[in-house]
């Protein structure tokens, strides 16, 4: 077995949430549960036990408890939790109402504005009101086009109080993108800001917001919240009125909470839209209320004491997931602009000036400091931070020992991996167990998580496909104008039968019991035949100091497959001769002579949607001479034309 990067203390250990919790299910089922690997496999085998301890555990709200956990744990999809039981989404979420601290946000070029719990708590109640005067009813859709603003947050849980569904897309959208989501939903209300400010700059979104509520004509009113400017005019914008003239002003307003059953809705989700018009994913709120709990509770060990945060918009599902961190009564950082301004630092010293004790990012963010050789550590004081949680998209092993080396020593590295499909992670860290490079912890409690070969058999140590053998309460209650349940079953559960695919290539480790995450499934490379996930080659590419990230895609050539790999370059470094040669020997020597792509090429940048996930589909629509469906869903659409231009030479080569 490998060495580990990271063990946890003894000390640490005693006092992870997940250590009482598993005391907990020990004394009331008479188990001698003692790990987590035990733990886990106790929940796979007792799902319904486990929930229920979870329910019990995260001290869910409810007016009326369940009579059942779940109705039939084989019926996949579409099982029922928690029958009988009522509760609202908000109301959990809005369990503390003090004078701690529950945000503090802070933007590119503002100082930092706090808000307590209780005047939370207030800020919602008279927003709630002005909803509901405007006749805002339980499954009603409430939407944003708004930055990581608190008023976003507030407008997402004075909608959910009402019984109504949220749905949100940030600012970084395009109208058109914004339309193809929004558009499909028919909202009510829009809330939205008159601008927002990104590496230094500001950048006006009236006119977006514009076309945007003049294309959904379902929105009576029109929210506009002034970020860049005091009094902005929105007299062209139909049904529209400023936050402060919409939110109600009186005082000690009465917050009533609706009751749902757990089939009643509370978010509209949207896939990343690279292949066609996004879909949209409906969710209930008890299912993302007791998930998020349990992944914020017993794999990041969230405490009231700890400030989290998440480098995150509106668009992500991250932002809801962080959001959920108001059940624990924790603080939580909101931050608006660019991660890396005016510098690469500005992260840290945020983590450094607001004492943050668990801090959230991507793979691409951690590679992107990596390529620069940033070293955190010896700039800030990062003495608050005892965990990074890492998703997006997979890690190389050389992230994982770059945290550790440049950052912080003693640190749990919670790197997680799931879906804006579940709002959740099939795979999970918990920091009661070691760190190894590369690996993720292992399957989140109660996904019973395998991996299938081409035949679909279960196999470990071998790459695979991800798939879940149960249901859990987050999965999707189903997608929005999909009366048949066809667009949902044909999503996730046309390759295996009643077993849900996600489409990750993944690696099941015996001796760690961890997973290694190597790219999607539906985007692989075939030369002459032979499978190759993209990970593989990204692993070995990344470990060069000279290579800041990496993009790989097949090109249909001379009947077969030829391989090609797009390097950008960090910037004191050019792609020579010698430099390609050391990356192909690299790769033949650490993976095989068909990971060897028949080209090397310069590009100065490569695609990522808003989730940051790297986007091989576009480029390999482009170097096959096939459209890319919808740039919208890019955060660097111009990254394409690199890839446009040198397609004539490609074409030729």
């Amino acid at each position: 077995m490998r060495e580990p990067l990271w063990v946890p203390s003894e000390e640490r250990i005693k006092q992870a949430n997940i250590t009482r919790f598993i005391k907990i299910v020990n004394e009331k089922y008479d188990l001698e549960t003692s790990s987590y690997n035990e733990l886990y496999k106790w929940s796979v085998e007792n799902i319904q036990d486990f929930w229920a301890s979870m329910w019990e555990f995260g001290e869910i709200r409810a007016s009326r408890e369940y009579d059942i956990v779940v109705d039939r744990l084989t019926k996949f999809p579409s099982a029922k939790w928690f029958i009988g039981a009522r509760l609202n989404f908000a109301e959990n979420l809005l369990r503390y109402r003090d004078d701690h601290l529950a945000f503090i946000f802070k933007g590119e070029t503002q100082k930092s504005a706090k808000m307590t719990y209780a005047e939370l708590y207030d800020s919602v109640a008279s927003l709630a009101k002005s909803l509901r005067d405007l006749g805002v009813a339980p499954g009603e859709r409430v939407a944003a086009y708004m930055p990581n603003l608190m008023e976003t947050a507030i407008a997402m849980l004075a909608t959910t109080s009402l019984g109504a569904i949220w749905s949100s897309c940030g600012t970084e959208l395009g109208p058109r993108a914004v339309l193809d989501r929004l558009g499909q939903i028919e909202p009510k209300v829009m809330f939205t800001v008159d601008g927002h400010r990104y590496k230094g700059k500001t950048f006006s979104d009236l006119s977006n917001v514009e076309k945007i509520a003049k294309g959904i004509p379902s929105l009576k009113r029109v929210v506009v919240v002034p970020y860049v400017g005091e009094k902005p005019d929105v007299s062209h914008i139909p049904n529209s009125m400023l936050y402060d003239d919409f939110i109600s002003q009186e005082r000690q307003v009465e917050l009533r909470f609706e009751q749902m059953p757990f089939s009643h809705p509370a978010y509209i989700m949207f896939s990343s839209g690279t292949t066609g018009k996004p879909k949209c994913m409906v969710q209930g709120a008890m299912g993302i209320l007791i998930n998020h709990l349990k992944e914020l509770i017993l794999h990041t060990d969230l405490k009231r004491q700890d400030k989290i945060f998440y480098i995150t918009t509106p668009s992500w599902m991250m932002w809801n997931w962080l959001l959920s961190s108001l059940a624990v009564g924790a603080t939580v950082v909101l931050y608006d602009g660019n991660p890396n301004y005016p510098n690469w630092g500005a992260m840290w010293k945020l983590v450094q000036d607001e004492n943050i004790t668990i801090f959230g990012c991507s793979a691409s963010y951690i590679m992107y400091l990596r390529g620069l050789g940033a070293k955190p550590a010896k700039l800030y004081d990062l003495s608050s931070l005892r965990e990074i949680s890492q998703t997006g998209s997979p890690l190389s092993s050389e992230g994982f020992e770059y945290v550790y080396r440049e950052i912080k020593e003693d640190l749990h590295f919670n790197s997680i991996s799931g879906g804006t499909d579940i709002n959740g992670c099939f795979a999970a860290g918990t920091p009661i167990q070691p760190v190894y490079a590369g690996e993720l912890q292992g399957a989140a409690l109660a996904m019973k998580v395998k991996a299938y070969d081409d035949k679909g058999n279960s196999v470990v140590d071998q790459q695979a496909e991800l798939v879940c053998e149960a249901p859990s309460p987050s999965m999707p209650l189903y997608f929005w104008n999909d009366p048949d349940g066809k667009k949902y079953e044909n999503a996730y559960f046309s390759v295996y039968p009643n077993v849900w695919r996600h489409g990750d290539w993944i690696i099941l480790h015996r001796d760690t019991g961890g997973i290694t995450f190597l790219g999607r499934s539906d985007f692989t490379l075939k030369p002459s035949g032979v499978r190759i996930g993209p990970a593989e080659i990204y692993n070995v590419v990344e470990k060069f100091e000279e290579i800041a990230d990496s993009i790989v895609v097949g090109q249909d050539w001379k009947g077969d497959q030829r391989v090609i790999l797009f390097v950008k370059l960090v910037p004191e470094f050019q792609l020579t001769e010698d430099l390609e040669n050391k990356i192909k020997r690299a790769l033949r020597r650490e993976a095989s002579p068909r990971h060897v792509p028949a080209l090397v090429i310069e590009a100065p940048d490569v695609p990522y949607t808003f989730n940051m996930k790297k986007v091989e589909s576009a480029v390999s629509n482009i170097i096959c001479g096939r459209p890319v469906t919808n740039r919208d869903a890019l955060v660097n659409p111009e990254s394409l034309d690199f890839y446009e231009n040198i397609l004539p030479g490609l074409q030729r080569e």
